[in-house]
């Protein structure tokens, strides 16, 4: 069964995005964002079990302030090198993705390209090794380390 409250919010982004009430549209809207929730609904049936969410949003402050610290860091490493006071030592590090689930992996992903100085290049699935370009490879294990720990300590609660 499709919940109406999300059903309704996508169809609102629909319209959002025409710039248009007209009814038709709105009946468009439904049958994209029933078609979409019902993929999503797949996509999670076949994955793994989280906890319900409302436990896994008391993690929610911890990740945000992870991120944030995560922010300020890769921001004054950039402007250390902009002016001249860091050396540029980049360079590409492979991350072990541990057992984060494929919802992790991609939130982690995405964490570490909000930071600047940091780009996430390609997964391999295969050997479980996220590879990302970093400004300061001078110490690849420092770097394992950091996100290993963001990880552990901010990220997993909410998204494992």
């Amino acid at each position: 069964m499709i919940r109406p409250l999300p059903l309704l919010g996508l169809v609102a982004v629909y319209l959002l995005t025409l710039t248009s009430v007209d009814p038709l549209d709105a009946a468009g809207g439904l049958v994209v964002g029933a078609a979409a929730l019902l993929y999503v609904r797949r996509l999670l049936d076949d994955g793994p079990r989280l906890e319900p969410l409302g436990r896994r949003l008391v993690h929610a402050p911890r990740f945000a302030w992870g991120v944030l610290r995560e922010l300020v860091s890769g921001t004054l490493l950039v402007l250390g090198v902009v002016l001249g006071l860091r050396e540029r030592r980049q360079g590409i590090v492979a991350i072990p993705l541990g057992d984060r689930t494929d919802i992790g992996v991609a939130v982690s992903a995405l964490a570490l390209n909000l930071s600047p100085g940091e780009v996430m290049l390609d997964v391999d699935w295969e050997r479980r090794v996220m590879y990302i370009h970093v400004l300061d490879a001078a110490d690849p294990d420092a770097v394992r380390r950091r996100h290993a720990e963001f990880y552990e300590r901010d990220q997993r609660g909410l998204f494992p």
